[in-house]
């Protein structure tokens, strides 16, 4: 992992003593003179938080290196003091060594007696679970206002006499049919409700079809393994009687499911049970210098005491692949990373989308100039132990430790699939700011920076502008951060589930044509 060598003082931030570039910790003014070190730099332009400067002269052609890592080359000659951003950074590809495997080192695991734990649901067949939920699955579009209304009953009036469950939720979701089958797209669809239905977090689900669909229930559930039984119900619109009927058989379904879900009990249980997906969205300049490497360090204790821990998002480590690669423990698993990046350069050909070197507008204005420097961040949330695996997306995860599953950088795809692989808890990085949330894995949500996490204090978990602000080291922040995981995995609710989101965040990947 990469990490910065500066103490987080002054006005300008040096990430790498072979840096040309430098971070603005707070916004400067055009004339301001700031010192770093020895130098002392004249800045040419306003520069926001977070932006970089130039800490020399940058001659046309010369890469950009921030933490020693190249990002760009100099679109023109760049004078000391210049904002350096997408307006003078040229993206290029290069050639890079894999290096399979040369930067695996041990794992320092912790005997059992020794790792922490935390207040976790174990299910009859030992699953553990973070929450307990009842939820309601769409194998199609059709049945989808279905679901809605099935749940919406479910106030919590009519929940009261169940304080154990946590609520009944609807998975809805926009496919289904209108699409080629057999195809991949297809098989990622019934792998990611089954994800679901398997789920430790739900304590019972009811999956509804219209009849007519591609996706067939009685398909669905054969082709997964699933089978019907207390904890599993499925409803057929169409030979249920219609739209009222399903309703009121989904409401008694339900019903029936209820005294066995609320008959639980929390106990202590291995932090090795905990298996964390690990989301960023909005991200900005500070994102690699705060949140994404402090979520790091967090893994990596997740990982010495036996846990699981889920980087995702493969456009966003795109051009610093080899920073996982060289962590693969056999050169199969770099080489399936890498199939996967090939994968996604052919998917997304001809197309303008942030594999192509483009991130949106909200990156842009925090600091992130193109896709190598977002994934120079991204790609920190991983820490530093040796990655075990490389799962398809949704594909279940059966490896402790790091591992990657191949997913879009759009955070509810990529938070659904790893949900769907048995992620029971999510970590979200922010720079500008998310309101996302989810179920049935809980969602915590860590800021890059202070004033952000005061202006959203609604919204935001975790304030890891205490790196900036020089009031925690990256390794501080980790252990604040690894407790927390406790407390949330333990059922403290987090600020998305305070504010009641997550109804609507279910989105599977859509890969194929709709016809």
């Amino acid at each position: 992992m990469l990490q910065a060598n500066t103490n987080f003082t002054g006005a300008l931030l040096r990430l790498n003593d072979a840096d040309n570039v430098l971070i603005a910790r707070e916004a400067l003014a055009i004339g301001q003179q700031v010192r770093v070190g020895e130098t002392v730099v004249r800045l040419r332009a306003q520069i926001a938080a977070g932006h970089k400067v130039a800490a020399r002269r940058i001659v046309r052609g010369e890469p950009i290196r921030k933490y020693n890592a190249i990002i760009g080359r100099a679109a023109r000659d760049i004078e000391a003091g210049e904002h350096v951003h997408a307006h003078n950074i040229e993206l290029i590809d290069f050639e890079r060594d894999p290096g399979f495997g040369l930067d695996v080192r041990p794992v320092d695991y912790l005997p059992e007696s020794e790792r922490a734990t935390f207040q976790g649901i174990v299910r009859p067949d030992g699953r553990v679970a973070t929450r307990n939920f009842i939820g309601i699955l769409a194998s199609v579009n059709c049945s989808a206002t279905v679901i809605k209304h099935i749940a919406a009953w479910f106030t919590p009036e009519r929940l009261a006499a169940y304080p154990n469950v946590d609520g009944v939720v609807a998975f809805a979701q926009t496919s289904g049919c209108g699409m080629s089958s057999p195809s991949e797209h297809f098989d990622v669809l019934r792998r990611t409700l089954a994800g679901y239905a398997r789920h430790p977090n739900l304590a019972g689900v009811l999956v509804v079809g219209l009849g007519c669909e591609r996706n067939q229930v009685a398909g669905l559930l054969e082709s997964q393994g699933l089978h019907t039984d207390k904890a599993l119900h499925a409803l057929v619109m169409q030979d249920t009687g219609g739209t009222r009927a399903t309703i009121e058989a989904g409401i008694a379904a339900i019903q029936q499911m209820l005294p066995a879900a609320n008959d639980i009990v929390r106990r202590p249980v291995s932090a090795s049970h905990l298996k964390i997906g690990l989301e960023c969205g909005g991200s900005d300049g500070f994102s690699g210098i705060s949140a994404n490497p402090a979520l790091g360090a967090a893994m990596d204790l997740l990982v010495r005491h036996g846990g699981t821990a889920i980087l995702s998002e493969t456009p966003e480590i795109h051009g610093v692949e080899y920073m996982l690669t060289r962590r693969a423990v056999t050169p199969e698993v770099g080489q399936k990373l890498l199939d996967r990046l090939a994968w996604w350069e052919r998917y997304t050909r001809g197309h303008n989308g942030q594999f192509n070197g483009v991130v949106g507008p909200g990156n842009q204005q925090g600091g992130l100039a193109n896709i190598f420097e977002k994934s120079l961040g991204s790609a920190m949330k991983g820490g530093t132990t040796p990655l075990q695996a490389v799962y398809e997306y949704a594909e279940p995860i059966d490896r402790a430790g790091f591992v990657f599953m191949d997913s879009p950088g759009y955070d509810p795809v990529a938070v659904t699939g790893q949900i769907a692989s048995g992620a029971n808890l999510i970590c979200f990085t922010t720079g500008r700011g998310s309101m996302f949330g989810s179920k049935p894995a809980p969602t915590l949500k860590l800021a890059t920076n202070t004033p952000m996490f005061n202006r959203l204090a609604e919204d935001m978990d975790i304030n890891c502008g205490l790196v900036v602000d020089g009031e925690r080291s990256i390794d501080e922040m980790g252990q604040d951060i690894f407790e927390h995981i406790l407390r949330a995995a333990s059922g403290e609710r987090t600020k998305s589930e305070l504010l009641g989101l997550g109804d609507h965040e279910f989105v599977p990947w859509h890969m194929g044509i709709v016809s």
